[in-house]
């Protein structure tokens, strides 16, 4: 039996790789670990309580104590890094915490790891490590690191840390960076579900500036099918980039969302842009499809269409997720700008 550490587990993404883990490799086990900060949702998981393959930690990854303890006994076969503070507008109203858990506690793990002799390491990333391109061309994993907010700023340094890990004790890590992503238990700050939310009680949807920002938009399960196939089969000391070759501009993005919802486009609020807002990112994943034959699966209008239909079914989840802390940020983040 195969025993992963996953940091964050109980976030977005953590919870679909947790779930896509063990409903795919039957000898896999699955320690999650994860702080419940805002966006660390332990109901992300709640079908897997009394699941034998699966248990829950809560703690951080600053944590050095509680990591040893996690890695002590040397059943871990790798580690899966998602523990991360991850929302730009976030990390513009207050960049400390990305600077802790993204930096201090990347370089805790990693100390951890290697301490322990974790005979696999995968730091999960992003896109926006590599900044903003124009109209044309495309990020590979060679396109120079220039992160435009605190938030792409801290996942960079957290990247050059397990590069370095590497490069100095032959650490066996590797790197995946990845588009932008949609999809089940989403929390609900982001474009999509923010906007499936308030088209779905008739509220504004703030649209930054003109709207003409361009993204790439991958299914979160296409994107941890490519975390799996890089954690089995990645080269170490590789980066690895996952697309889902879905280009949009938000406004674009904006009009489909609320004509699948059947409401006017009248909901549509322009409000002041975000400082320092990358113009567009755009993902060749072509190393990824010849390296690990890995391919995004999911075409974006089915996969909106379904997650669509996931966030109207799930309106409980939906409601519990937004309230308290999440209120507060919300009317902060906007005040002044658009109807909350």
């Amino acid at each position: 039996m195969s025993t992963l550490l996953v940091t964050g587990g109980c976030g977005f993404i953590g919870s679909n790789f947790v779930r896509l883990v063990l409903d795919t490799e039957p000898e896999t086990s699955v320690v999650n670990l994860d702080k419940l900060t805002y966006a660390g949702n332990p109901e992300n998981l709640s079908d897997l309580e009394g699941n034998p393959r699966y248990r829950f930690e809560q703690g951080d990854i600053c944590d050095r104590e509680c990591v040893d303890r996690l890695l002590a006994d040397g059943a871990i076969d790798a580690v899966v890094n998602f523990a991360a503070e991850s929302h730009v507008d976030r990390s513009i109203l207050d960049s400390s915490p990305f600077i802790q858990t993204n930096i201090v506690g990347t370089q805790t793990l990693l100390d951890a790891s290697r301490a322990a002799g974790v005979p696999r390491y995968l730091q999960v990333s992003t896109d926006e490590v590599y900044g903003s391109l124009g109209d044309d061309g495309y990020f590979t994993e060679t396109t120079p690191l220039d992160p435009s907010s605190p938030y792409s700023a801290s996942k960079t340094a957290a990247d050059l840390l397990v590069q370095a890990a590497h490069r100095t004790f032959g650490f066996p890590a590797v790197i995946t960076r990845c588009s932008n992503n949609y999809g089940p238990y989403q929390f609900p700050e982001k474009l999509i579900p923010l906007f499936i939310a308030n088209a779905s009680q008739d509220k504004q949807l703030p649209v930054y500036g003109k709207g003409n920002n361009v993204r790439d938009w991958i299914h979160v399960l296409d994107h941890c099918r490519g975390i799996l196939a890089a954690l089995r089969k990645g080269n170490v000391g590789e980066v690895y980039n996952f697309g889902g070759r879905c280009e949009l501009q938000n406004i674009d993005l904006t009009k489909k969302l609320l004509a699948a919802l059947g409401k006017p486009e009248t909901l549509i609020k322009y409000v002041a842009d975000r400082p320092g807002h990358d113009h567009r990112y755009a993902i060749d994943c072509s190393k990824a499809e010849r390296e690990l034959g890995w391919r995004p699966q999911v075409d974006f209008e089915t996969g909106l269409k379904e997650t669509i239909a996931w966030y109207r079914t799930n309106t409980e989840w939906v409601s519990r997720v937004t309230s308290g802390e999440y209120r507060k940020y919300y009317a902060e983040q906007y005040a002044g700008r658009v109807d909350a």
